[in-house]
């Protein structure tokens, strides 16, 4: 994975090569949309509500899991991007988020 001089992200898999606008291309608007998505969340306690609703799901043994709530915001990521693999969503959250 490579950033260049113009903000796009350049990533090579063994489908071939990927090119993404990093979010300093994107501007404010976009940057904007998450942060009021944080904000309404956050007013709302999605973090408390996602973690109680999810507590039966989850194993005290093996590697800790992500956040229930992160988890959620990461496929919202993931849905109003168009990115339909895991792998997609998780790269770009990591690269951008």
């Amino acid at each position: 994975m490579e950033v260049n001089r113009w903000d796009l992200v350049v990533r090579v898999s063994s489908r071939g090569r990927c090119i993404w606008p990093g979010m300093r291309s994107l501007g404010p608007v976009v940057t904007f949309f998450y942060d009021r998505l944080q904000q309404i969340l956050r007013k709302a306690d999605f973090d408390a509500f996602a973690e109680k609703l999810c507590k039966p799901f989850y194993s005290d043994k093996g590697r800790p899991s992500i956040p229930p709530g992160r988890y959620f915001r990461m496929h919202l990521v993931g849905y109003f991007e168009g990115i339909d693999s895991e792998g997609g969503i998780e790269w770009r959250c990591a690269d951008s988020l």
